[in-house]
């Protein structure tokens, strides 16, 4: 999984204008290969909205609840989605925004960054003196990083924070004629990247040893970095002495290393992972958007598309895998998984329009979202499946939410399976064994049950196979298969 944020600068500046606005992922009905989609749910409302998924599968963001606020949330296969609640203010409106292996959670208020852990819960971490911070990476270690308002002043400068020594207020970028920095990601080692805006804006590099390092430009005036790997390799954009918008990657040895591009004048990385390969987005001469990896030894690759005219590269794992989202032939908008062995395979969606994979870990589990729904794309060889489902042991599998629309999932062993909310409607399940399956509120209507084992299954308000419900069958759909 990259480190570092996904976000543009215009979204930093959003949030640094008091403006709690979750990311609402467009959402289609392509084919999702070798994946089941699950959709994670809600705490009660109609939306959320993911922004992270860590190592164990754990992802956060933030949910519409009951009442209509929005909560940050944590979701995991074992214990579902949970409400990381407020800083105190029942009207409060909290988004979770990264999480580490260890399960730490960073993310914002209206006006206040957070730390949430399972012991003790939502911490508010204060400010540079000012009103307002905005937390936007955590590390391996709870470093966290984001922006604040120091005291008396108008202009917000980048913060590192720790358990030991609270927020430190990093400064504004040297080499910078703006008295604003942010920071945007933080690597296991506390090295801290991040710019200055706006006007002639630059990246920079923070250590505790170093102290902030101005990371210079291609040649122009601005720089922006904005993701960094364990080994202190920066990527990001920076404007060329020509005026275009180039990719780079700078490290301590080396320094700024222009990427180039494919063709007409952009290039924008968003992700890199520890082995040097970066991925993100281009524009071509004819003004249409491209996904691109680029490594040292092969430099920058086109990934394609979907069958439309264009795509966008948005994270990247440790082995290679890359996520992001294209056009299809059709118009709409698909997630999209690939590999340089495989190529693009588009994830399909909840039977939705459209789709975007925002992130992958390294399991290959990718989440994004579809219209008001998250979406965890769980790899099937995760669950011990090879290239189908059918005959698949999934004894105990949790599928809660799991988007199962015409999957052949004949002779499949689902015993004691979780399939609450499960769409399986003309589904293949002849010959399965659903002994103790839970498949409450679950729709079966039109799937094909035949010779299918449905011992002590668990029916509860569930669209059986004949279109009835359950609960006018006497809380059973036996007899209705």
């Amino acid at each position: 999984m990259k480190i570092g944020r996904s976000a543009h600068l215009t979204t930093t500046l959003v949030v640094l204008a008091v403006v709690l606005s979750p990311f609402i992922a467009l959402a289609g009905d392509g084919r999702p290969g070798p994946f089941i989609p699950i959709d994670l749910g809600t705490l009660g409302g109609v939306f959320s909205s993911a922004s992270a998924i860590n190592a164990n599968g754990q992802v956060v963001g933030g949910s519409q609840t009951a009442d209509g606020t929005y909560h940050a949330f944590s979701w995991t296969a074992a214990g579902g989605m949970v409400d990381l609640g407020t800083l105190g203010s029942t009207t409060d409106q909290t988004f979770a925004i990264a999480v580490n292996d260890s399960g730490q959670i960073v993310g914002n208020s209206a006006e206040h960054a957070f730390l949430w852990t399972a012991a003790g819960g939502m911490v508010d971490l204060g400010t540079l003196g000012g009103l307002f911070s905005s937390a936007n990476a955590i590390n391996a270690s709870g470093q966290v990083v984001g922006t604040s308002f120091p005291a008396s002043s108008h202009s917000f400068h980048a913060f590192l924070w720790t358990t030991a020594g609270g927020m430190v207020d990093l400064g504004p970028a040297p080499g910078s004629t703006s008295a604003n920095s942010f920071a945007i990601a933080v690597n296991d080692s506390g090295q801290v990247i991040g710019a200055s805006v706006p006007h002639a804006g630059r990246a920079f590099s923070w250590t505790a040893r170093g102290g902030m390092v101005d990371l210079g430009t291609l040649g122009g005036f601005v720089s922006v970095a904005w993701a960094i790997n364990a080994r202190g390799q920066v990527v990001g954009w920076s404007q060329t002495a020509e005026g275009a918008i180039h990719a780079f990657s700078w490290t301590a040895a080396g320094g700024m290393v222009d990427l180039g591009i494919l063709s007409d004048s952009y290039s924008d990385p968003i992700a890199v992972n520890d082995s040097g390969q970066v991925v993100g987005q281009g524009v071509s001469a004819d003004g249409t958007n491209y996904a691109f990896s680029w490594t040292a030894a092969g430099g920058m690759v086109d990934l394609g598309t979907l069958g439309g005219s264009f795509s966008a590269a948005t994270a990247v794992n440790a082995s290679g895998q890359v996520v992001g989202y294209s056009e299809t032939a059709d118009g709409a908008l698909h997630a999209f998984f690939w590999t340089a062995a495989g190529g693009m395979v588009d994830l399909g969606t909840l039977g939705r329009s459209s789709s975007v994979a925002s992130e992958v870990n390294a399991s290959g589990q990718v989440v994004g979202g579809s219209a008001d729904a998250v979406v965890l794309w769980q790899p099937i060889v995760n669950l011990g499946c090879k290239a189908t489902l059918a005959a698949c042991n999934l004894k105990g599998a949790s599928l809660a939410g799991a988007y199962l629309k015409d999957r052949d999932l004949s002779g499949a062993n689902l015993k004691d399976a979780n399939l609450v909310r499960a769409n399986l409607s003309g589904a293949i399940l002849k010959g399965a064994n659903l002994v103790g399956a839970n498949l409450a509120n679950a729709n079966l209507a039109g799937a094909n049950l035949k010779r299918a084992i449905v011992k002590d299954v668990i029916w509860s308000n569930t669209i059986c196979p004949d279109g009835t419900n359950s609960e006018a069958n006497a809380g059973t759909c036996d007899g209705h298969l």
